[in-house]
């Protein structure tokens, strides 16, 4: 039989051991908890890691492949630079076209820009100076299409686009926003697009349209055909564009005799004209046109873009144009409320509503 003393020290040895098997036991249990927590964990990481292909057709029927999202950008095309700022890019911006310094909405919205490489232009690209920026992503107009096919060769991402008219506008938006992930901003704009296009349409109804003559910057007597945006600027603010019977061009060069016949009841100036609204209303070739008898002739603003181009806020030169042709439905100073609402809300700037001139 054992002795008292020799019982507890085998109950001791015993008790131990328990403990002994039972560290053991925990020490298994997490390292195999240790193990699922890493695979999850890897799991997780291959799946951010994970490279899904976001295919693209551009306006010249090319199919562009994106494996991520591109983080240097280089826009060629002054309408599509706009887009990046008002998609939220601009730190993704590593090049832009020439003359950024002639853009107020770069200084008040992405004044970086102003010291950024340029590419050039439509007329002269730098393809050797686009390339050297090592782009994951360039945006050019359709008419560069050998600096498109040329930088494809190198391997680099191009988006080129067309934005003539407003369906051509939002599908530009729509590639872009979905190439570099902002969708939601995209849907934005296009949902506000939508949104006054349908006010100015209710708001015109079946009332009679006014005839608008539109001159060039460069030329009074230069004027936007039926093919071109400012045609549907025009009809979208609800009135009628007297050239419209133009369509074997784009800019048509008319005479003073043509010009007479169209007898418009409104003139539009566009943007950075080198000629006056005092330069129309003085001239004594013109006096017998209506626009001309009532003074109705205006200067579209350039305080901050050429509204009269498709670039993103050119929803505003089609505002301002409706507040023109339909005041008495469209007060002036509501324009002006809105213009300043959407500079907030795409290019978070503050605008000065004073500049909205007519």
């Amino acid at each position: 039989m054992l002795s008292s003393k020799s019982f507890k020290r085998i109950i001791g040895l015993l008790l131990v051991i328990s403990m002994f098997l039972s560290l053991i036991g925990c020490s298994t249990n997490n390292v195999g908890n240790n193990s699922v927590g890493d695979n999850e964990e890897s799991k997780n990481e291959q799946e951010v890691n994970e490279i899904t292909e976001i295919k693209i057709t551009d306006h010249l029927g090319r199919e562009v492949v994106f494996k991520e999202k591109p983080k240097r950008i280089v826009s060629g095309y002054y309408i599509t630079t706009s887009l990046l700022i008002a998609l939220g890019l601009e730190d993704n911006v590593v090049g832009i076209e020439v003359g950024a310094d002639k853009r107020p909405i770069y200084l008040l919205a992405a004044p970086q820009f102003i010291d950024l490489p340029n590419v050039g232009s439509a007329k002269n690209f730098d393809l050797e100076g686009c390339a050297a920026l090592e782009p994951d992503l360039v945006v050019l107009p359709i008419r560069l299409r050998e600096a498109v096919e040329n930088l494809e060769k190198l391997g680099i991402n191009v988006i080129a686009v067309n934005p003539e008219n407003m369906d051509l506008l939002k599908e530009t938006i729509d590639m872009v926003s979905k190439a570099t992930g902002t969708e939601d901003r995209g849907e934005r704009l296009k949902s506000y697009y939508d949104s006054k296009l349908a006010e100015m349409k209710e708001m015109v109804g079946d009332s009679e349209k006014k005839r608008v003559y539109m001159g060039g910057n460069s030329d009074f007597l230069s004027t936007p055909s039926k093919n071109m945006f400012q045609n549907y600027m025009i009809e979208d603010a609800g009135g009628f564009n007297v050239t419209s019977d133009i369509d074997d061009t784009y800019w048509a060069v008319i005479s003073y005799e043509q010009l007479l016949n169209y007898n418009p009841d409104v003139i539009i100036i566009v943007p950075s004209a080198v000629y006056s609204k005092e330069d129309i209303l003085n001239d004594e070739k013109l006096k017998s046109i209506t626009a001309i008898k009532n003074g109705d002739v205006y200067t579209m603003p350039d305080a901050f873009e050429a509204w009269d181009s498709p670039v993103p806020s050119s929803i505003l030169g089609t505002m301002w144009l409706s507040s023109i042709l339909n005041e008495d439905k469209y007060p002036y100073d509501k324009f002006k409320d809105e213009a300043v609402e959407f500079y907030k809300e795409f290019y978070d700037i503050e605008i000065n509503k004073e500049e909205l001139t007519k």
